[in-house]
């Protein structure tokens, strides 16, 4: 929505705000902010509000947290007298500029040199994640909230009431939920959201984890977007939905049954960079677990009809023309992996690339590429990519890294590599 300064203001004063949270995403795509008071709102639309870089980056220096106007949104679980209310945040240098390694200017740069050349996107998320029982003294357990399976309904499904709140928070915020239901696991649970601008789905997706995980210990639960949390059942997985026009004709529109030559080359775009990209998309050791099990596309392929592949092209009557990238998980960082997987498909195209029918999943069983089988093959083939080089700046790629090298440390040196995924993943 677009306002003024004055506007909102003006709106703060009405609504009896007391206190406004400065939201932004650090690199491993978890929702940071600094809550100000409402005589401090000026100086922030004038001038930023000042940020020690060092708690998330490398970037030792002063850094600016200036409010993008148009995110303003109350935070309904909060009381209605002394409202909270939350702006998304870009990140610039104390000149004004923007901070070279800002993940939310990246994307929104990329997205405007699309538009330049008459290119326009839209992205969606369908985000599983599972609701564990806390003990007496409100500590998470692995204890899964029901024992429900895919799409049942109370009382089987004890999840519906929590589900129901955070549909019902996300929706008052502004943050367009389309479905959620039960998934296969016990205690699973997906909520899906509509295609948006891409900034604004990275925005919806980061803030949704927060709802999420807010809803739930409102309700005595703990949430998990962990990939892997449980063995013996199914992962939580992140389905990246993409919609591209170009010249205003839909590359994802099928003719006579067949996507036009340019969607078939954004396809085969993405399924050149995946392996390359995959440490973006699955940024922790038990994304890799995984991949492994439960039906999960760890296969570089894609289909139509079947929806088990890494890449698939729905094709119910009614539904708008998209493609869906199904072997991200949640703990990416939705700015990052909108970037490249875009870049990826047009390179694809800016190439000419050929979508190659051998990696077509029919139903004749085949033998396809695999991404990588583990988190350090993921970080090796990202950090040899001339791709990943010419699409990510070289601050954003260093402090990913970072982070991912001081991860790998960490399981290195456990001697129990599950209790170390328990204790350092399931808060994801």
């Amino acid at each position: 929505m677009d306002f003024s300064p004055k506007e909102v203001l003006n709106f703060v004063t009405e609504n009896d705000v007391k206190f406004i949270r400065l939201t932004f995403c650090d690199m491993q795509g978890n929702l940071k902010n600094i809550a100000i008071m409402p005589d401090e709102l000026p100086r922030a639309f004038s001038h930023g509000i000042l940020l020690d870089a060092a708690g998330f980056s490398d970037c030792y220096q002063d850094l600016l947290l200036v409010p993008d106007i148009s995110t303003l949104s109350v935070l309904p679980w909060r009381p209605k007298s002394g409202r909270v209310v939350r702006f998304f945040c870009n990140i610039k240098n104390l000149d004004g500029s923007y901070y070279a390694g800002e993940l939310r200017h990246t994307l929104q740069s990329y997205i405007h040199e699309l538009r330049a050349q008459g290119v326009t996107c839209e992205c969606g998320t369908k985000c599983e994640f599972y609701l564990f029982d806390c003990d007496q003294e409100g500590r998470p357990t692995k204890t899964p909230h029901d024992h429900a399976g895919y799409l049942d309904v109370a009382p089987l499904d004890k999840c519906e009431n929590t589900r129901r709140e955070i549909c019902l928070s996300l929706e008052e915020m502004g943050l367009d939920p389309q479905r959620s239901c039960h998934k296969y696991g016990p205690g699973q649970n997906e909520i899906d959201f509509r295609c948006a601008e891409p900034v604004t789905a990275a925005d919806n997706m980061v803030h949704y984890k927060a709802v999420v995980k807010t809803i739930a210990a409102q309700n005595g639960l703990f949430a998990s977007f962990m990939p892997k949390p449980l063995s013996g059942t199914y992962g939580s997985a992140l389905t990246i939905s993409i919609k591209i026009r170009k010249q205003g004709r839909d590359l994802f529109a099928l003719e006579n049954g067949e996507l036009p030559a340019e969607g078939r080359q954004f396809l085969a775009g993405i399924l050149s960079h995946i392996e390359e990209m995959t440490v973006f998309l699955n940024p922790i050791v038990n994304s890799y677990t995984r991949l492994r099990h439960s039906g999960a596309p760890n296969e570089v392929c894609w289909s139509f009809e079947n929806r088990g592949p890494l890449l698939r092209i729905p094709g119910a009557v009614g539904t708008a023309p998209r493609i869906e990238v199904r072997s991200p998980d949640c703990c990416c960082n939705p700015y990052i992996c909108f970037r490249l997987l875009l870049a990826a498909g047009m390179d694809g195209i800016a190439k000419g690339l050929e979508l190659r029918e051998e990696l077509h999943a029919t139903a004749e069983k085949k033998t396809f590429p695999t991404l990588p089988a583990k988190l350090d093959e993921a970080y090796a083939l990202a950090k040899n990519s001339p791709f990943i080089e010419a699409n990510l700046p070289v601050e954003i790629r260093r402090n990913f890294y970072q982070s991912i090298e001081t991860q790998l440390a960490l399981y290195n040196a456990a001697e129990d590599k599950a209790k170390f995924e328990e204790q350092y993943f399931l808060s994801e």
